[in-house]
């Protein structure tokens, strides 16, 4: 595509927003960024907008039909945004910045989505290529927008990309060489409205795909274990509770890959990561890793050696016998149960935030064996107060905010307990992101003497 003089409408001036806009503009498009939020609250992304020659429309959304050729939504724009219904009406393309993105890029790009374990995953894949010496970038919804990054792109590159369901819903083009779904359950439904129409989202990653590609699906998983069916791509299954007759699952406590003949990889117990969860998160990294090309013995290294990620059941620090951990990635309740579950240890948790749709009761059972005490805060404080009384639990503790959260849990927990941050619900309501919301934790706990 020719970006000259092309007309382009950027809606949402978050990070991803800013980001296409920028490759845009210097791609000589006519680049407009437009976003709800008034200049005033927007003040650094709206200086490097201008400085970079894109126009700014702040406080509300122009009028799309009869001046603009595209249009792209950030990821937090939901379709039902005036621009992008105006858009659809008129039959003007609404692309995604992970579509842009790959029209631009070079490579052969192995895609990662799912409810929970996308971060973990694509960092972990992103290290095998790393480890093994190979031209690799990782990018995404990971927190470095895919823009960004495909400048630095060859066609030696693998391009190892975490893809949320609001990324898909825009892609029209973006084919994926390895397509990998770890799971899915129950999120984002006040956007999405059903659970069907969140299988549907993340299901588009693999619609582009050929029989030259491949799916890594979940056979634990029933909603995406069917997603087989629906795939055009060639099918690669992961599972630690079955033992295949193809694919990457765990026999006699190995994770074992199989095709023609079995290849043991490494021991469970081995692998760095600990938890079921990240257990799975380890076997789909396996199965991406070897489909492109990557040895037992490239991937066994990564795995004895991967430390996870920064707000993902991160270690902050052990004071009094007490472990400090930051889970703040856990953004909905399944994302926390596995959490609770990595744990035998008893456990102080702190939860609560923004509810995007989901329901409490597993979570409330979950916690009831695993917690002794929890400290509730945010938005979803009395929903997640609710199903906890209903699960009979009622060493309950409000506070307004982290700092009392931090030092409340610091009087409460005994030596060998877990402070666990894992709060079951989206930032949005008291922060900007969840890293945001960990870095904060992080630093209260550093704080303490």
């Amino acid at each position: 595509m020719n970006w000259q003089e092309q007309r382009v409408l950027v809606v949402g001036m978050a990070r991803s927003g800013v980001a296409a806009a920028l490759e845009l503009a210097e791609r000589g498009a006519v680049v407009t960024a437009c976003d709800l939020k008034r200049e005033a609250e927007l003040t650094e992304a709206v200086a490097r907008l201008r400085t970079a020659g894109v126009r700014v429309h702040a406080g509300g959304y122009p009028r799309v039909a009869g001046n603009f050729d595209l249009v792209i939504p950030s990821p937090g724009v939901p379709a039902t945004t005036e621009p992008l219904r105006e858009a659809v009406a008129h039959g003007i393309p609404v692309w995604s910045e992970l579509e842009v993105a790959y029209r631009f890029s070079r490579g052969k790009v192995v895609a990662v989505t799912g409810t929970n374990g996308k971060t973990t995953t694509t960092a972990l894949i992103g290290r095998m290529f790393s480890d093994a010496g190979l031209p690799v970038v990782v990018a995404g919804n990971i927190g470095v927008p895919l823009i960004s990054e495909v400048k630095k792109t060859t066609p030696q590159h693998t391009l190892v990309v975490e893809v949320s369901s609001f990324q898909l819903e825009w892609v029209h083009k973006f084919q994926p060489r390895v397509a990998v779904i770890l799971n899915i359950t129950p999120d984002h439904l006040d956007r999405h409205g059903t659970i069907e129409n969140y299988t549907a989202a993340k299901a588009k990653i693999f619609q582009q795909q050929t029989s030259l590609d491949y799916t890594v699906l979940n056979y634990d998983d029933e909603r995406v274990k069917k997603l087989a069916a629906a795939t055009p791509g060639q099918v690669i299954f992961f599972s630690r509770q079955h033992k295949l007759e193809a694919g990457v699952f765990v026999r006699d406590g190995v994770i074992t890959i199989k095709q023609e003949q079995e290849l043991p990889v490494v021991a469970a117990k081995e692998v760095a990561i600990k938890g079921g969860h990240n257990l799975e998160n380890a076997l789909a990294a396996t199965a991406a890793g070897w489909t492109m090309g990557l040895s037992p013995e490239e991937i066994r290294q990564t795995l004895k050696t991967f430390p996870g990620v920064e707000h993902r059941l991160e270690h902050v620090r052990t004071l009094d016998g007490v472990k400090y951990i930051n889970d703040s990635k856990g953004t909905n309740p399944d994302a926390s149960i596995k959490a609770l579950e990595a744990y035998p240890n008893p456990v102080i948790l702190i939860a609560g935030g923004k509810n995007k749709g989901s329901d409490f009761g597993e979570f409330a059972k979950m916690v009831k064996q695993k917690a002794r005490e929890v400290i509730l805060l945010g938005e979803a404080a009395g929903e997640l107060d609710a199903a906890l009384q209903k699960e009979q639990f009622t060493n309950i503790h409000h506070v307004d905010n982290y700092r009392e959260a931090v030092s409340l849990a610091r009087k409460l927990a005994r030596p060998g307990d877990i402070v666990l941050l894992s709060p079951a619900c989206a930032s949005w309501d008291m922060f900007n992101s969840y890293e945001e919301r960990g870095e904060l934790f992080k630093q209260l706990v550093n704080e303490l003497t």
